[in-house]
């Protein structure tokens, strides 16, 4: 089974993964995980951090000649802005230690986990609890993206809403179409007029020392019916995924397909009717499913969005109580970005790549990659057997 382990601080010297159980021959690439990891960097709203740091990933184990070894993968992501924290972040005990942080932001772990781990500072949660922990996420997400890719999957993402613009965002059968525009926006939408929207929203936002959240959208595109379970709970594919997103930072919501408007009309408007054509094969005139049926997929694309607050380090600081003291003061504010919606993105789509690279091992198993893919192409002859040509797998879905 895939297991991931992740380490570091957002101030320490570097973000590690440890990524176990993939199988041997697996194709990894420095250079395309840099392109990931810079991805994640962008976005409009972004703070002073990202203009420090170019993340960068150093394969440490795990690989050789560009492939993977049958052992785990160690990722480390160096953090330049260690250089400035040497002192404050320092592993030996220091003769004049910084100021305590006992004035908790509002949203963030800080005040629930000063008092769990019974902490005199809270900057010894803060930096564990920093989203900037999401940049070795990335890297292990682009990894898993390649096992995805073996069986067919293809992944994107787009931002629907930022603030209270919403942007007429592209249907699951049109986003491959519209992915360079999406990258090419620096907010992540391909919708011209409302990116314009959302950029002064933001700018807005920042002059008052305020922040913005939104709203996500990730499409995976030709993954196989079958991956997920219907016979326990945490099996269920639409479970995992939306653990998987809600442990973004900032993440306060998910949904699969048609998801919470789905709920306010009748079953004959949600339920995607299946189709036979000789040419199409089995397919749907839509996909309110979002993919996913029963806790399985069903070979239309997968559909799941998330929602992200506000984020919760204010310029213009919010009503806190010294923990010390016990008296009224302003939350303590660590340099933050004014909107990650768009760096929320990309991060999703690393999530939603590892839930799937799981899914796909349980589907099809093998220790190598030539064994993973006897046992996908003995599969799809299964599939074909009972009338289920595969050709849905590379066609989006007709959605309405």
């Amino acid at each position: 089974m895939l297991r991931i382990l992740t380490s570091g601080e957002s101030h320490g010297p570097q973000l590690t993964a440890i990524v176990d159980g993939l199988p041997s021959g697996l194709a990894v690439s420095a250079a395309a995980i840099n392109a990931h990891l810079a991805r994640r960097q962008q976005g409009y709203g972004r703070g002073r951090r990202q203009a420090i740091e170019s993340d960068r990933v150093e394969i440490v184990s795990g690989v050789r000649f560009g492939r993977t070894l049958p052992g785990p993968i160690t990722l480390v992501v160096r953090n330049k802005d260690y250089d400035n924290w040497r002192t404050k972040m320092s592993v030996a005990p220091v003769d004049e230690p910084t100021a305590a942080i006992v004035c908790p932001r509002p949203g963030h772990a800080d005040f629930a986990g000063a008092l769990k781990h019974e902490l005199e500072d809270i900057r010894d949660v803060l930096e564990r609890s920093s989203a900037r922990s999401t940049a070795v996420l990335v890297a292990v997400g682009a990894v898993c993206r390649e096992l995805v890719g073996a069986i067919g999957g293809r992944i994107y993402s787009q931002v629907c809403a930022i603030g209270d613009v919403t942007a007429r965002t592209a249907a699951a059968d049109q986003i491959e179409g519209l992915a360079e525009a999406v990258e090419a926006s620096p907010v992540r939408c391909a919708d011209s007029a409302a990116a314009g929207m959302m950029i002064a929203a933001i700018d807005e936002a920042a002059s008052r020392g305020d922040t913005l959240g939104g709203v996500v959208e990730v499409v995976a595109i030709g993954c196989p019916p079958g991956l997920g379970s219907h016979t326990h709970w945490d099996r269920r594919l639409e479970a995992r995924l939306a653990a998987a997103l809600m442990s973004i930072q900032a993440v306060k919501g998910v949904e699969v397909g048609a998801g919470f408007a789905g709920c306010s009309l009748p079953g004959s408007e949600v339920h995607d009717e299946l189709l036979y054509d000789p040419d199409l094969g089995y397919h749907r005139a839509r996909n309110s499913a979002g993919g996913i049926e029963g806790g399985m997929t069903n070979g239309e694309p997968i559909v799941v969005r998330c929602a992200m607050k506000p984020l919760p380090t204010l310029k213009n600081r919010l009503r806190s109580v010294d923990m010390t003291t016990r008296e009224a003061v302003q939350a303590h504010f660590e340099r933050s970005d004014v909107c990650a919606v768009p760096a929320a993105a990309v991060i999703a789509e690393a999530m939603v790549a590892i839930v799937l690279a799981e899914a796909a091992l349980e589907r099809f198993g093998g220790d190598s990659m030539a064994a993973f893919q006897r046992n996908f192409a003995s599969a799809k002859e299964a599939l074909a057997s009972r009338g289920y040509t595969g050709v849905r797998w590379s066609i989006p879905s007709r959605r309405t």
